[in-house]
């Protein structure tokens, strides 16, 4: 069958959600003909190009074709959105005329899943919606929006998009709950995790280049507890900001490996905080570093953002085989995930002195912190990337069989 996915970030973007678009599309090119629908590059990306109304190659099996949308910074808000708006106006007429015999939307701009919906309409074809993030929920409670009434009719929007939908496959359990909150029925919505792919080794110290790496992210202290990430709308940021106020004297770091809109502003409240450091990305090639440099590494997710956001980078942390601290509800997939397996701890998103106990307990109790890792490295095995793409494949196969399609066949997945 041909698959259209629609997806305004697709590598050499380097967002995660372009990452995710190619892994699910490469996953599906083993079996059928993917073509995506993606912008211009205008994530961090180094392969820009002049503007041309359509560019089309092919990556690993999987067509990729451009439309001519704006190529602004993401960094500016009014540029981010006219990125939005110019990439909807050009994919939506290109996807018409593709005539695939599936759509599939991620949520790359936010009101990708409606037009997805709006797509698979007029051209009579099942529609998948992958929800990675979910809007307007998620503008409204990292407060990037105000309540007004654009804001009720994208919702009302959305929830026709989601009663459109042949299937909407999230995140977690967490993000399931609220789907079904919005009236789709229990039987059309899949959970489907990004999963993980476990880490060959960790760094090797005896290298001088490697433990200089280590070194340089560890920042001198003697416990280091790491986030690394975007420093995005969704964190309880000030509750850690306070944490790591109440350890100042502890012996105790709070390193912050890359940016996003709140890093300005988290810098600003840290400026006399003698323990919390911020640092750049670092390139890919060092991840394995980054992972090896944190005792206990964190998550965190604002109160009232539980299954609006699902942290893709817990299945990092358990690939690499390293303890966790979520600062989230207990109702949230990595809060769940993470204390059920028994590779890490919970604390309130909105209590500094439950994080900082917790940090204390895990600093105090070196057996336990690396009985946690050990923990971790199992829980990873448990949500393999390969056996969740395969998921994935099989979800959008069924979709259209249970559509009048051809039958394709059941993906097995890996032992």
């Amino acid at each position: 069958m041909h698959i259209l996915l629609l997806n305004e970030y697709y590598p050499p973007d380097t967002s995660a959600t372009a990452k995710m678009a190619a892994h699910v599309a490469e996953a599906l090119a083993q079996r059928h003909k993917v073509t995506v629908v993606a912008g211009r590059p205008s994530y961090d990306s180094t392969e820009a190009y002049s503007w041309r109304p359509l560019r089309r190659d092919t990556q690993n099996r999987v067509i990729v074709e451009r439309v001519g949308s704006t190529a602004y910074s993401r960094h500016r808000m009014g540029g981010r959105v006219a990125n939005y708006l110019s990439y909807i106006g050009l994919a939506v007429p290109r996807a018409l005329a593709i005539r695939p015999d599936v759509i599939l939307a991620m949520t790359d701009p936010p009101f990708a899943g409606i037009a997805g919906a709006f797509v698979a309409r007029l051209a009579r074809r099942p529609f998948v919606y992958n929800i990675r993030d979910l809007y307007p929920d998620m503008a409204l409670g990292g407060q990037i929006v105000r309540p007004a009434k654009w804001v009720d009719f994208w919702e009302r929007s959305h929830r026709r998009a989601l009663a459109r939908a042949s299937r909407v496959i999230v995140l977690g359990d967490d993000m399931r709950d609220r789907i079904l909150a919005k009236g789709v029925a229990p039987d059309r919505v899949a959970v489907v995790r990004d999963g993980t792919v476990l880490q060959a080794s960790t760094p090797d110290l005896a290298d001088p280049h490697a433990q200089k790496i280590v070194q340089e992210i560890r920042c001198g202290f003697p416990f280091v507890v790491l986030h690394a990430g975007n420093l995005g709308f969704y964190g309880a940021w000030n509750t850690l900001v306070r944490a790591a106020e109440i350890l100042r004297n502890e012996n105790v770091g709070m390193v912050f490996v890359g940016d996003g809109a709140n890093r300005a502003g988290l810098e600003s409240a840290t400026a006399g905080c003698s323990n919390v450091r911020f640092l750049p990305f670092r390139p890919i090639e060092e991840i394995p570093h980054v992972m090896f440099a944190g005792d206990l590494h964190i998550i965190t997710i604002h109160r009232g953002l539980e299954g609006v956001v699902v942290p893709s980078k817990l299945y990092s942390i358990l690939a690499a085989g390293r303890p966790v601290l979520v600062a989230a509800a207990a109702t949230t997939d990595a809060a769940r995930i993470v204390t059920e397996s028994g590779c890490g701890l919970a604390a309130d998103p909105d209590d500094p002195d439950a994080v900082a106990a917790a940090i204390r307990r895990l600093r105090d109790d070196p057996e336990l912190l690396s009985l946690m890792g050990r923990r971790a490295k199992d829980a990873a095995r448990k949500y393999a990337r390969v056996d969740e793409l395969a998921r994935f494949v099989s979800l959008i196969e069924e979709t259209v069989n249970s559509k009048g399609g051809v039958p394709f066949g059941i993906i097995e997945r890996s032992s």
